[in-house]
Order: structure tokens, then C-alpha cells, then sequence
């Protein structure tokens, strides 16, 4: 393959360029936000589960009280009427009065049982309550650096992008300077070598792989046709001759 020495050298500054992409996409891939963000929303989700097992509980425990308070309010009026029959005194037959003052006595044991089952629940809710107020702040306050840290992570990516933009409408220009044939093979080995194909040869060294030459190899680039394509022959990317390539003179074994 040939192809002018300028189209040459354009592809050491489309390497760039490609480089420049590549750290791009690793700085955006390697914001610390993205893994905070991602904590704390793993975070939020933790205590939405949190908060909807306390809610349902309490949900619960509020039924269970109003069913108790119901249950001691419906005893209190049994008893109540009881009590003013008893006090009437329209009741005369004695086994009848024994009864109802059994019936009472035993209303008022039933009453004190269900208050203190009344108190229990009312407990088990003043714990619950105090539980969902806890995790609803803290629920908050996830919320709220969750929200910070994700417009910290937009804004660096954005800024990021911005780069990327600017860095790929150069790599577009510089690649409409280079021939099809030429291009097309520059990205072929740039998907086989670890994103770089093409690489300077500075001083006898290939600054791809950073292996020097021999004498031979040197000498028979010396010998080659400035627009024919050189290739290294350890890491296989483009060698493009560059001033400080250390071909000025022949080199003697």
C-alpha cells in the first residue's frame, strides 16, 4: 500500500485523536459519581423497603388499636347498663340481682384486660410511628444527596461530552485528508491492537510496541519509497517516518 508522507503523518495525528476519545470515554466510564450515584439509590431502594414493612405494620398495629379501644368502648357500655339496672332498682328477684352484679363484676375484668391490651397496642404503635419518622428522614436525606451527587455526575459528563464532541469533529476532519485504503486499514489495526495502529518511528524505535529495531530492518526502511506504507515488524502496527526517525544515514553492520 502507498500513500503521500502527509497523508502518512496524518495518521499520527488521527492516533491522537483516537487516544484523546479513548481516555474520554474511560474518564466518563470511571466517574466516582456513577458509583455513588449507584450506591446511594441502592440505598433509597433499601429504605422504601424499610419504610413500606414499618408503614404496613403500623397500618396494622393502628387497626388492631381501634378494634381494642372498640371492644373496651362496647364492655364499658355493657357494663354501664348493667350498673343502672342494678341501681334502678326495678330488679327485686335475688338470683336475677346476683347474676346481673356476677355479670358486672365480670364486664369489669373483661374491661381492665382489654384496656391493657389497648396499652400494649398503643406502645407497639408509639414504636412503630417513631420507626417510620426515622426512616422517612433518613429516607430524605438519601433522597437529597442522591439527587446532589447525580447532578454532579451529569454535569462532569456533560463536560465530558462536550470534549468528546469537539475531539471527534477533529477526528473527522483529519480523516477525510487520508486515503480510503489507507484509513481502512488504520482502523482495522487499531480494533486488533488495543486501539493504536499506527505509531512514529523515533530514533531506530517503534513507539507502538517501544521495541528498537535492528540494523537490518532499519536499512531496509531506509531503502523504501517514502509513500510506501512501512509496518513494524514486532507489533505489525504503521511505522511513520518522522524527522527523528534516525534514518539520515546508512547504517553499517
Amino acid at each position: 500500500m502507498k500513500a503521500e508522507p502527509a497523508a502518512q503523518a496524518r495518521l499520527l495525528d488521527l492516533q491522537e485523536l483516537d487516544t484523546q476519545l479513548e481516555r474520554l470515554d474511560h474518564r466518563l466510564r470511571s466517574l466516582t459519581e456513577i458509583a455513588e450515584a449507584a450506591q446511594l439509590k441502592e440505598r433509597v431502594d433499601a429504605i422504601d423497603a424499610e419504610l413500606i414493612t414499618a408503614q404496613t405494620k403500623a397500618s396494622d398495629v393502628e387497626r388492631h388499636q381501634r378494634k381494642a379501644e372498640s371492644d373496651v368502648d362496647q364492655v364499658r357500655s355493657r357494663a354501664d347498663r348493667d350498673a343502672k339496672r342494678l341501681e334502678s332498682g326495678q330488679i327485686t328477684n335475688a338470683k336475677e340481682l346476683q347474676n346481673l352484679q356476677s355479670e358486672i363484676e365480670s364486664l369489669g375484668r373483661r374491661q381492665a384486660e382489654l384496656e391493657e391490651v389497648v396499652l400494649e397496642v398503643m406502645e407497639q404503635a408509639e414504636g412503630l410511628s417513631a420507626e417510620v419518622a426515622r426512616l422517612t428522614e433518613e429516607r430524605e436525606a438519601a433522597v437529597a444527596k442522591f439527587t446532589e451527587v447525580t447532578a454532579r455526575r451529569d454535569t462532569a459528563a456533560a463536560e465530558i461530552q462536550w470534549d468528546r464532541t469537539r475531539v471527534a469533529q477533529d477526528r473527522e476532519r483529519v480523516s477525510a485528508e487520508i486515503p480510503a485504503d489507507l484509513l481502512a486499514l488504520y482502523d482495522k489495526l487499531r480494533a486488533q491492537y488495543d486501539g493504536v495502529a499506527a505509531a512514529p518511528l523515533r530514533y531506530g524505535r517503534c513507539n507502538g510496541c517501544k521495541l528498537a529495531l535492528s540494523t537490518v530492518e532499519l536499512n531496509e526502511i531506509r531503502a523504501t519509497a517514502a509513500d510506501q506504507i512501512v509496518r513494524c515488524e514486532d507489533c505489525r502496527r504503521i511505522l511513520v517516518r518522522t524527522e527523528e526517525s534516525g534514518l539520515t544515514a546508512p547504517v553499517v553492520e
